[in-house]
């Protein structure tokens, strides 16, 4: 396949838009236009992914923009209202709708309702190779003869017709479509002609009259306040409207909404009629039906899907465990090479800020790359296979009851091995409500980071017996607030009418390898360059915080001087840090924040180490490990559990357990949660919100179980 025709558009630049429908491989043919040349960023102020790429036409630079898919161009949700915004700017010079050549009757529509908008299209007839098996044929000649501009048949995922179709782009940018051929009978083209004409003489932008004067007659609000703002005697054009549809509905005694529809469909059958000269058989769906008769069956649909999910999180996370610790390695011995570069014994701070804050903040984004990357490789499978529906569908009934969506159930389960690829995958929610709700809770599965933590404070103060129940409790506590929480936002800040559960369940198909992995690499790519900055930055900035300033002199070294006390040379050094993290900006907030965590149980030793667990939650295993002068410190430390055992009751464990589980998820986290909300507002919300409930929460349990234990 060639990426460079020799056509010479006399232009140096071509705005072309791809629009289509869920399911209907735009994405796919996106890439094979566009190859690895893509940007990918957010819509701005909301969380609707924008991707764009481009290639060339002779010397004609060509954009292309993937629009969100969307089934129709109404103003319900993000995706459609994007699409209809960005077709009826008119900056593209062409519009690419690419349907599913084996349901072109449901796919056709979105094609009526861009020809309404008076963009110049071309027709993609995608997945003509499964259109093909099914026995269907299509007399392609009459269909682009009907239409009035290009129609090519690809196959995207083995870009087969991908240089037709650039052809048919270069064609239609040079012969832009002079006249719609579209047929919605003769009562709905009088009503929206007569709008029409009045809308020419009073509006500044006769762009997509067609399509305001249908928008007109549905009363849709988004367009009335369009004709209020930039049209004369706007009054008259809404008073026209009411009329046509008054009208319209007495005659047809149908809502206009239906009626509409009903006409849309009509032009579609009225095509199809024409064009398709033998029908798909009735058995082209059937190995897909046979197949969903197992794989969503209502008893053993779930647990094939839980197998399915628990074997994507067994690769992501024990074989993504095997580069994780070649990652680990290389930076620490590159962290040992530095320091090697000083004299043994010399504090100094270069060596201290490249191999305690750059290197470890770089190695903190680095480490969990793979299990990123295995991560969306699995879910690209699911999604491009097409179970990923059928795993929404199976769970949706249940997640429903808390006002998410079925598909919230995979990232909120990858959660429990990390927030950070959990929240990227988000992005499979089509939905701005439901993916905004599901990333604000899902910092509240408890993620790989915290297991560390758990590891430490369970047996440091809990009896054996108890130790399993409160490892389960810890779990479940945090799966069940964050559905109570998701209720919660969608009864308030996140309210809306709940869009319906309707979802398209398509035929099974084999993904492709370079599909799959150019969804992975895209995300791995997006993690490391918009959140690996953030995260690098914070990473640099609290390695000030716990490190500066330092003391000149030790109360340790005056102790061992006057012999009150004897230490080995690692426990002089230990004693040192931990009076340096005392006297720290980070030791002095600790000690600042003592009156406000002393209620839940608190001092500034663990103050302190929560701080520092900012950069990453199992930080603070580290941290109160340099507060007890232990040194190097990690969960099996059974001098580290004996400190916290002789200096805290149980009640604080538990109340200690309970912060860390909801409170400030990790820098990580939040730039994440920045990046994929397209907005700091939701990200400090989530910051915020949690650590606000959880000493909320903390504070109840430590006050009523004082009561109690008194």
């Amino acid at each position: 396949m060639t990426t460079d025709l020799a056509i010479d558009l006399n232009r140096k630049q071509l705005t072309v838009a791809l629009a289509g429908n869920p399911n209907s491989g735009k994405t796919t043919l996106f890439n094979a236009l566009t190859g690895s040349r893509q940007k990918v960023g957010n819509y701005p102020g909301v969380t609707v992914e924008k991707r764009t790429g481009g290639f060339r036409l002779g010397q004609t630079r060509v954009e292309v923009v993937d629009l969100p898919g969307t089934y129709s161009l109404s103003s319900f949700s993000p995706e459609e209202r994007i699409a209809q915004d960005e077709v009826l700017t008119g900056r593209f010079d062409v519009v690419v709708v690419v349907v599913d050549s084996t349901a072109l009757k449901r796919s056709l529509v979105l094609l009526a309702q861009i020809m309404q908008t008076g963009a110049n299209p071309v027709l993609c007839l995608n997945m003509s190779d499964e259109a093909d098996q099914a026995g269907q044929v299509i007399d392609q000649e009459l269909m682009q003869e009907l239409l009035g501009f290009p129609v090519v048949r690809t196959v995207g995922h083995r870009g087969v017709g991908v240089d037709e179709l650039r052809r048919a782009i270069a064609t239609a940018a040079m012969h832009p479509v002079a006249q719609q051929r579209l047929v919605l009978g003769g009562r709905l083209e009088a009503a929206i002609g007569a709008i029409r004409e009045h809308l020419e003489g009073a509006c500044d932008n006769p762009a997509g009259f067609n399509w305001v004067a249908t928008r007109l007659l549905l009363n849709d609000a988004t367009f009335v306040s369009w004709v209020k703002q930039r049209c004369a005697a706007s009054d008259e054009a809404l008073r026209l409207a009411e009329q046509w549809r008054r009208r319209i509905e007495r005659e047809t005694r149908q809502d206009m909404q239906i009626f509409l529809t009903e006409r849309y469909f009509g032009f579609v059958d009225g095509l199809l009629r024409e064009v398709v000269r033998q029908r798909p058989r009735a058995d082209a769906r059937a190995f897909s039906d046979s197949l969903d008769r197992i794989l969503v069956h209502r008893y053993f649909g779930l647990p094939l899907f839980f197998a399915v999910v628990y074997g994507i999180f067994w690769v992501t996370f024990t074989v993504g465990e095997i580069p994780m610790d070649w990652i680990e390695r290389g930076f620490n011995a590159l962290g040992a090479w530095i320091s090697g570069l000083w004299p043994a014994g010399v504090d100094s701070p270069l060596q201290s800020l490249i191999v305690d804050g750059v290197i470890a903040g770089v190695g903190g984004v680095l480490v969990f790359l793979p299990n990123i990357l295995l991560l969306f490789f699995g879910l690209a499978f699911l999604e491009d296979t097409g179970y990923m529906s059928r795993a929404a569908f199976l769970m949706d009934r249940i997640m429903h009851r808390f006002g998410l969506h079925g598909k919230s159930f995979v990232p909120m389960m990858t959660g429990f091995g990390c927030s950070i690829p959990g929240i990227m995958a988000t992005r499979t929610l089509e939905n701005e409500r439901d993916r905004l709700t599901t990333m604000l809770v899902l910092p509240l599965m408890s993620c790989g980071a915290r297991l560390p933590i758990w590891m430490l404070l369970i047996p440091a103060f809990f009896p054996p017996v108890w130790r399993a129940p409160m490892l389960f409790f810890i779990y479940g506590f945090g799966i069940v607030l964050a559905l109570l929480l998701a209720l919660l936002l969608r009864k308030s800040i996140l309210r809306g009418e709940e869009a319906p559960f309707v979802m398209e369940l398509p035929p099974y198909r084999f993904p492709t390898l370079r599909a799959m992995i150019t969804t992975m690499l895209e995300r791995g790519w997006l993690y490391m360059r918009k959140a690996g900055t953030v995260i690098l930055g914070v990473s640099i900035l609290l390695w000030c915080l716990t490190a500066y300033p330092k003391k000149s002199h030790y109360d340790v070294d005056a102790q061992v001087a006057a012999g009150a006390v004897q230490m080995s040379p690692e426990q002089l050094r230990n004693a040192r840090a931990a009076e340096d993290l005392r006297n720290s900006v980070a030791g002095r907030v600790g000690g600042l924040m003592e009156p406000l965590i002393r209620p839940l149980g608190f001092d500034w030793k663990m103050g302190t180490a929560m701080i520092g667990a900012f950069a990453a939650k199992e930080v603070f295993v580290s941290q109160i490990g340099i507060v007890y002068a232990i040194g190097e410190a990690d969960e099996e430390s059974q001098d580290l559990r004996d400190q916290l055992a002789a200096n805290y009751s149980p009640l604080t464990g538990l109340s200690l357990m309970l912060f860390l589980l909801i409170a400030t998820p990790c820098m990580a986290t939040i730039a994440v949660t920045r990046r994929e909300s397209g907005s700091w507002r939701w990200a400090l919300l989530q910051l915020g919100g949690l650590t606000g409930i959880a000493y909320l929460i903390s504070l109840t349990v430590y006050q009523v179980g004082s009561l109690w234990i008194h």
